[in-house]
């Protein structure tokens, strides 16, 4: 039985084939994402593994169904990139990664809060140079700091507890309340009071129909001048033009991204002797008080280590006319 990968890159590789000797499975890897020109590529697949970049529309849908391909198997935890409806109508399975080491995550977005306050990449790039100066290196003490968190799931609540260690209070937002976490101090409440009320707002939300633009212009007039605004999640959370006259204003202070809108042109590959050109992103760039990583929050040891085999796993149980044991099927 074959799975044919689209966007792979070496570390896909490694790990896949790692965790495929208990499987068995026949792998076959592409570089490209996966689109309509080289859905035609496939032959005898049984199933198609895609990452959060690749646009699974009804158009490729429509031809992996015609060249018998039953699973489409995302190696992330968000789906929105696929057309549920469409691939229901053709009868092919998709599931996903619901949570791999979400320690992960929510320690990468610790990082970039550390960073874009304590200013260590920017200390580190002086004492290179040999200057030891501390002008412009100014932070503040996390301690006491009110942080707000959209999206209380398993990343939501890793990030939470780490929070919690620093001494912060804690504004949630989601539409479940987790009470064990009401009983070490954390207010659940509305989005409203948590813009108001927070010094630094993170998003562990998914992106769907009802979180598309969350942070907009609206929503950041409700904010704390200089608020700071960290985003590990999905790029279209976020607004992009409207964070941008947010920085140029001063209201937003900070703003760290792991993620963004337009990601698919960029990430996962080296650009550095081409030029780009994407303003958007090239603005960002420019603020001094902006951090941007390559979607990175995932990469540890850990999580693509269960990345791979729970994506395995979730192959071999439908192919056994089995549930996905972890909870990873989406129709």
């Amino acid at each position: 039985m074959k799975i044919t990968f689209f966007s792979s890159q070496k570390y896909d590789r490694i790990y896949f084939n790692k965790e495929n000797e208990k499987f068995g499975f026949e792998l076959e890897y592409f570089d490209a994402s996966l689109d309509t020109y080289l859905a035609n590529v496939i032959t005898d697949s049984l199933a198609v593994c895609v990452f959060v970049n690749d646009k699974i529309t009804s158009e490729v849908i429509e031809i992996l169904a015609s060249k018998g391909v039953k699973i489409i198997a995302l190696r992330c935890a968000g789906f929105n990139n696929v057309d549920i409806d469409a691939a229901s109508r053709h009868g092919i399975k998709v599931c996903r990664v619901p949570a791999y080491s979400p320690e992960a995550v929510a320690e990468h977005a610790i990082a970039m809060i550390l960073t874009l306050n304590r200013k260590t990449h920017k200390a580190y790039n002086r004492v290179r140079e040999q200057n030891f100066s501390l002008d412009g290196l100014l932070g503040f003490d996390i301690h006491k700091k009110s942080v707000g968190i959209i999206g209380m799931g398993r990343i939501g609540q890793a990030f939470c507890k780490i929070m919690l260690g620093f001494g912060c209070k804690i504004y949630a937002s989601d539409v479940v309340t987790n009470n064990s976490l009401v009983e070490m101090g954390v207010e659940y409440t509305s989005l409203n009071h948590l813009y108001a009320n927070s010094d630094i707002i993170s998003l562990h939300c998914p992106l769907n129909q009802e979180t598309k633009y969350l942070i907009d212009s609206k929503a950041i007039s409700q904010m704390k001048n200089g608020v700071m605004l960290i985003n590990t999640s999905r790029g279209a959370l976020i607004k992009t033009e409207d964070v941008i006259l947010a920085l140029k204003k001063q209201k937003v202070g900070y703003l760290g991204i792991d993620v963004y809108e337009q990601e698919e042109n960029l990430f996962f590959r080296d650009l550095s002797s081409s030029i780009i050109l994407d303003d958007t992103i090239q603005r960002l760039m420019s603020f001094p008080n902006v951090l941007i990583t390559a979607h990175q929050a995932f990469f540890t040891n850990e999580a693509l280590t269960q990345i791979a085999e729970c994506t395995l796993k979730n192959v071999k149980d439908l192919t056994n006319n089995k549930l996905a044991e972890n909870g990873g099927l989406v129709v």
